[in-house]
Formats: C-alpha cells, structure tokens, sequence
C-alpha cells in the first residue's frame, strides 16, 4: 500500500488483509483480561469464591447500572457491555430475577429525566420482594456505582463559569450530583446506606462490590464484620461486569492492587482543604506529599488509612524472599523470590519503596521506586523478579538551595529499601547504602517557578514559607484577546483550493511531500517553497476526515501533505456511533493501574493502536497521567494513580503498545490538570520541587523511554502562565532537559493566545488555529518566522512518521 494511502484515500480496508481488527473477538479478549487483573479483592473472610450452583441475591441498581468508563472524551461506543448480573448470568449462576427486572424498569424512568448511568438514585426494595428474596438465598451482593466525567468534578460546584458555552444545553453533572448525594458522591448516599443495612439485617452474606473509578469511603467494609467480603471491580470497559462474575466465582485469581490510597474521610486527604478555596487557582500547599507519600510520612496520618496503596488479597498465599541486593554503578539492583505456597493459581505483585535520610530538604517515608509482576504460579511454584533503580530514581529536588540549588541530589545518609506486598506491609531490606557527603545528580535550572503560592508543607506537617513574585497576566496579549469561550467549538477553516488541472501540478516546479518520505530531498528542501501562509496554516488544526471528530493537522493538497486525523481515548478509540463502526472499550486507566502489569498495558496500548489505524486515524490522544492529586477530580478514571514512577510505567507501555503500530500517542494533559471545574482558567499553584517530582515525573520517564510522537499541553494554568503558553514548561523542560523531539499540541479549543503557544513551543493548536491573529502578532513583530518554521518543520517531521 502506497504511504499514506490510508490518509489520503481513506480506503475502507481491514488492517491485515481480510481480517478486520475492530472490536475482534481477541481485542475483546484483551479487554476481558486487563480486567479480570484489574480488580482487587478488598476483603475475605473466608465466603470467596462462591459456588456456582449458590443463588444469590444483587441488591442495588448497580448490579445493572454497569459503568464501564468515564464520561466527556474518555468514552467509547461499543457493541456491548456486561454489567454484573449479565456476567453472573453468563455463568449460569441462579438470581433473584424480580429485582433485577424492578431495577430496570426504574432505571429507565430516571433515563428518561436526563440521568444517565452511574448518576442515578438508589431504589427502596419493595417488601414482597425482600421476603422472597431471603427465601431464595442467604447471600446478597450489593452493589454500588460511581460516575464522573470531562468537565466538572465530583461534586455540586459548576465548571467554566467566566466562558460562553456554544454546546447544546444538557443535564447539570455536578447539579445532579449534589441531589443524589447530599454529603458529595466519596461518601455513601442515604438510600444506600439504607440498602446496605437492608442487606446486613436480612442475610447471612454480604458481599461488596465496588463499580467504582476512583475513591470512595470503605470504612463501612472494612470496620463492620457484617460485610463478609469485598471486591473493586473498578471500571472495566465492556467485559467488566463478566470479569468481575468471574472473579467472584473463583474462575479468576484476584491479582489487582490499588493504585491510591484509600482513606475513611474525604477531609483525610490534605487536598481537600483548598481544592474548592477559589474558582480561579489551587494552591498546591501539600507540595510532595501526595498520596501514600502523605499517609506514611505525617505523623498521624496512617491511621486514617483504609486501604493503603498497592494493597490487594488473592485467593492463595505467596511469600516474598528476597535473595540478593546490590550496588553496581549508580543502579540498585534486588533479586526475590516469590513462591506460591497456597492451594490455587494466581499471580504476585512485588513492590520496592525507597526512603532517603529526611536532611535538609525533608522527604517522603517511602517512594516507590520499582515494581513487577509474576506470571501466573501454580501452587508450590516460583519465579525469580529482578527489581532496579538507578541514583537518580532516589535523589530530591532542591527549589530553594537548601544544599545545591536547581539540582536533583542526594542527602548524606543512610538509604534504606523496602520489599513487600503494598506500601504498608513492605519488610525492610537488610541492604541499606549510606552516602558520607551530599551528591548532586543532575544540576539544572530554575523553570516554571511559583510566584504566588505562599507555603508548603513539610515532612513534620508544619508549613514553610515560599518566596512570592510578581503577579503574572495569564491574559495578557499584544492585542484584543478573545473573549473567553468564543473559540469554543469553532471548525477549521478550510483552505480554498483554486481551479486547477487535476492531472497537472497546481504550480511549476512543486517538490511533493512524498518526495521527502522517499529520500530523494530533504525535509528543509521541502520546506523552502513554504510560504508564511502555508507555515500558518500547518500550525493549527484540520478539517475532520472519514469517521475522525476530533480533527486531524497538515492537509497542504497541493504538496501532497496528508491529513493525520485523530481519535479521543484512552479507554478505547473513540469513534461517534453514527458512523456505524463500534470499537472495543478497555478498562479505564485507573484499573488498568490497578493491574500493575506492564504486558497487560502494552498489549491494550497495541490493540488500541491496531484499531485507530484501521480506521485511517493517526493519532490516539492517550495516555492521560496526570497525578490523582484529590479523589475529587472528575477526570481521575481517565487518570492512573496517585504516584508518578506506577504511572510511569504504565503508561510507557501503553505508548510503546500503541506506536508499535507506526501511530502516534499524544500524553496529556502536560501539566497539573487535576481539577476539572474552570479548568480553562485556574491557576495550578505549585512549587517547582513538586512540580518537577511529582506532576512531571511519569512524562519525564515516558519522554525519555518511549518518545511518543505528541505531547498535549493542558487547558489550566501553571504558576501564572497558560500551560500550552508556558515557554518554560514546553521548551525549557520538555524540550532543552528531556530532549523530546515530537510534537505539542495543545488541548482541544484552549484559551491561549495562538501566537503565544508558538513562542513557547507548542506546535499545533487544536482544534483549530487562528492564521489571521497570528499574522497580526508577525506584523506588530511578536513572533518571526523562525519561530514558526520550528513548530511548522516538527509537524512535518511527525507526519513522515506514519505510514
């Protein structure tokens, strides 16, 4: 097939020959077993797994109510989802069928107001059916569901209140999340709570199970002994409810792990204090201590944990040995054996946490470091994991000059390791490496510093104050800026092409950009009879083509240069159901996390990929990663985990999977978009030690394994300047430190000044670029043609990359 075929032709193939890939039977396979791994087992008190001849009972819309994802662009259009009960029906399993036909029949009614799944009120069970019920089972599952969404965060505060909004008018999210939960979605509702004590006053068993994409309060699991068992199936895409049927019944051996830490309140986690304070910025005043990084470093905050990271049961009993430990060169390396010393199948996870001498800069107890995950063990069967972390994995970031200023380094000390199961129950290694004299690693320079945040917290859970600056116009622009909102929803312009000879080139002497892709000139070469205009034009987004609805960039006809369209993600390629074609729905990112399986990442990452290409789209705009900062963050299911090197990793091999198939990822939202309400205008508010440590981390070490083809820049703003402006954070950081060579694009209709993203660094605006204001800022001499042949050539260069 002739390149680019595909872009061009738009050709209604199957990717291999006469086989079509798109939500095929082993693409659905994958999804099936990125679940089955992603669920962890909560609690067991000995009732799991079930028999499959023992009826049982489902109390709570949930058990037909299947979230399979989030909400907004993390959505996918499928054949099919299996909520609990059809996977409980699948296999054959025997349930109280009246109140699954009562809970349908309710819930239409409430689809019929504007609710939408996951975001509808719990039903009272009628008492003729509660007496039938307890004669047909001892056993009740109950189950309770979660939904949140692009856009607003969970809770009843409205999002984007300064922008006009061109969209139609739709359903309030956080309006109707205020009036199903009154305390806010973390806590139980009162109509759940009252279906849980009608579950605990009336049988002998009562399983949990959690269809849930982010955190919520479980202390009425763990703290009650009348909840007998409890699984988080998480949100598993379209095999979910099967997956977790499966796993119930003991077909599948829990090996999930939790990817956040679950505490009992809301209030527990120091995120919470100011995550509402203003509409306009968050101030970051936890600084590094985000997550378990908090919980197991302020003194006190342990016992607020429920759940602590990495946790998760099984079915059969594994012991971690370890064998050897060692420093070679900079890097640690850790040899363990885990053993399977219980009676069924099932896999491990094995985690390494590294603590630093708390010196001068203060430092979290414990980081995780490194991770991995056994094939599947047989009883009595082992295998031998090699765990490695270099100097720099351990080393700080010093922001104020406290020992070496701007650089990463490492506190004189001793450095002690920790081996184990989650980050609680991790044993202490033997191996400990001390450092007689501080060491700096990596020296840099100050980039993207806060000007207007006041403290941060330090290891103790005392405050030190910051250094202020200046207040900084996110703004300001050279002339008129836009009113906020207008840009909102606005197509690409599509550029005229004149009456020409369709077999003759338009104008004499025209080098085609396939000439380029076959070696017989140079990409500068090419770009020489670019005109400014054409420069302009390659800078901001295009038309859609084929089943694209996110827009695609290049599209000059007349050279030849193609037109790469794009897809939402990441759980699935997200194609418009009016197209016809239906994709396969993956887990959502947090359960594939919680799976804490590298192959299992890649291989969705490489099927995803197979999907997108197959139907003539170029680039997957996934992985998202930024940090789980707050439960309340809307967008937290698109997201993976409160800690950045898991992240990391993760998503690394999501990336590697899905740019196997020569298409690009674009890894969002670069940086700090962990709140969704005025995402276009708050100001994220952090220091740069936190910055660098935590929010930057997992795209520090994607940028550097994996060199994905596109980095998006996020709607919010960083320390005062819009991120898709911020010469630092795209340039300095990204670009000077990390070396990445693809693509910026900024994210879908943001609020930045076109000419500004392109003084920055960032290369395509989409969904579409203003070619007439950036003409403007040329003329008044804000921006030269340099500047705009680097954005121009990047993109150029990354169209070269597709086939």
């Amino acid at each position: 097939m002739q390149k680019w075929a595909r872009l061009l032709y738009q050709p209604s193939l199957p990717l291999y020959k006469d086989k079509r890939v798109t939500s095929s039977k082993e693409h659905i396979e994958i999804s099936k077993n990125a679940a089955d791994e992603a669920i962890v087992l909560l609690k067991n008190n000995g009732i799991l797994p079930l028999s499959k001849e023992k009826p049982l009972v489902l109390l709570g819309k949930a058990a037909v109510d299947y979230v399979k994802g989030g909400g907004g662009s993390g959505d996918v259009y499928c054949e099919y989802i299996h909520s609990l009960y059809d996977g409980l029906k699948i296999r054959e399993v025997k349930v109280y069928e009246p109140l699954m036909e009562y809970y349908k029949e309710g819930l239409q009614e409430q689809f019929k107001k504007g609710c939408v799944p996951g975001m509808t009120k719990e039903l009272p069970i009628p008492s003729n059916m509660l007496t039938e019920a307890k004669n047909f089972s001892d056993t009740a599952i109950v189950v309770i569901n979660r939904f949140s969404g692009e856009g607003w965060d969970r809770s009843d505060k409205e999002g984007d209140y300064e922008d006009f909004n061109p969209w139609p008018a739709g359903q309030s999210m956080p309006k109707l999340s205020g009036e199903i939960f009154p305390d806010g979605d973390f806590y139980l509702s009162p109509e759940e709570k009252e279906m849980i004590k009608t579950a605990k006053d009336n049988f002998k068993n009562v399983i949990a199970v959690l269809n849930v994409g982010g955190v919520i309060d479980c202390r009425w699991i763990e703290e009650d002994s009348k909840i007998t068992a409890a699984v988080y199936m998480g949100q598993g895409g379209m095999e979910g409810g099967l997956s977790a049927a499966d796993v119930l019944l003991g077909n599948v051996c829990p090996s999930g792990r939790l990817a956040d830490t679950f505490a009992g309140k809301l209030e527990d986690y120091p995120s919470t204090e100011n995550y509402h304070e203003s509409i306009d910025y968050v101030d970051y005043t936890e600084d590094i201590y985000v997550g378990y990084r908090y919980f197991s470093t302020i003194p006190g905050a342990d016992s607020k944990v429920i759940y602590p990271f990495g946790y998760g049961l099984s079915f059969t009993d594994f012991e971690v040995k370890e064998l050897s430990a060692a420093k070679k060169d900079d890097e640690f390396i850790f040899t363990v054996k885990v053993t399977n010393t219980g009676k069924v199948a099932g896999k491990e996870v094995v985690q390494l946490y590294a603590s630093a001498p708390n010196g001068k800069l203060g430092k979290a107890a414990r980081s995780l470091i490194s991770f991995d995950k056994t094939k599947e063990l047989k009883a009595g069967e082992s295998q031998i994991l090699t765990l490695t972390a270099n100097e720099y994995a351990i080393s700080s970031y010093d922001d104020l000059g406290k020992v070496a200023d701007a650089s990463y380094l490492l506190e004189k000390g001793e450095y002690s390791f920790y081996i184990g199961k989650n980050v609680r129950d991790a044993v202490k290694s033997e191996y400990t490496w001390n450092l007689s004299e501080d060491k700096v690693v990596k020296e840099l320079s100050h980039k993207v510093v806060p000007s207007e945040l006041k403290k941060r917290m330090l290891s103790d859970g005392s405050f030190e104050e910051l250094p202020l600056g200046e207040h900084k116009d996110k703004n300001e622009c050279i002339f008129e800026k836009m009113q906020p909102g207008t840009e909102e929803a606005t197509a690409p312009l599509v550029k005229e092409i004149p009456r020409h000879y369709y077999t003759q080139p338009m104008r004499e002497g025209i080098k085609k950009f396939s000439e380029v892709a076959e070696g017989k000139i140079t990409l500068d070469e090419f770009m020489e009879q670019l005109s400014t205009d054409d420069l302009i034009h390659l800078v901001g987004g295009q038309p859609n083509t084929g089943v694209s609805n996110v827009f695609g960039f290049g599209n000059i006809y007349e050279y030849g240069v193609p037109n790469a369209a794009t897809a939402d993600g990441p759980a699935g390629v997200r194609i418009m159901p009016e197209t016809g074609v239906r994709t396969t729905a993956f887990p959502c990112s947090t359960s594939i996390a919680c799976t804490w399986n590298k192959e299992i990442a890649e291989a969705v990452g490489f099927a995803g990929g197979e999907e997108l290409k197959e139907n003539n789209l170029s680039v997957w705009l996934t992985p998202a990663i930024n940090i789980h900062r707050s439960p309340m963050c809307g967008r937290n299911f698109e997201y993976y985990s409160e800690d950045p090197y898991l992240t990391g990793k993760m998503a690394a091999a999501m990336v590697r999977g899905i740019q196997r198939n020569h298409v690009g990822a674009s890894v969002k939202h670069f940086a700090c978009n962990n709140k969704e309400t005025n995402r276009k205008h708050s100001d994220s508010r952090v220091s740069e030690r936190a910055l660098r440590e935590i929010y930057l981390k997992a795209f520090e070490m994607i940028v550097k394994e994996e060199e994905p083809y596109t980095i998006m820049s996020s709607y919010n703003v960083v320390n005062g300047l819009r991120a898709s402006e911020n010469k630092d954070l795209i340039t300095g950081i990204l670009r000077d430190e990390w070396n990445f060579g693809g693509i910026v694009t900024s994210d879908w209709w943001t609020r930045g000044e076109h000419y500004k993203e392109i003084n920055a660094g960032n290369d395509l605006k989409m969904a579409t670029g203003f070619p007439e204001r950036v003409k403007k800022a040329m003329e008044m001499g804000a921006l030269d043609t340099d500047m705009l042949k680097l954005c121009a050539k990047r993109i150029l260069a990354t169209l070269l990359k597709f086939d």
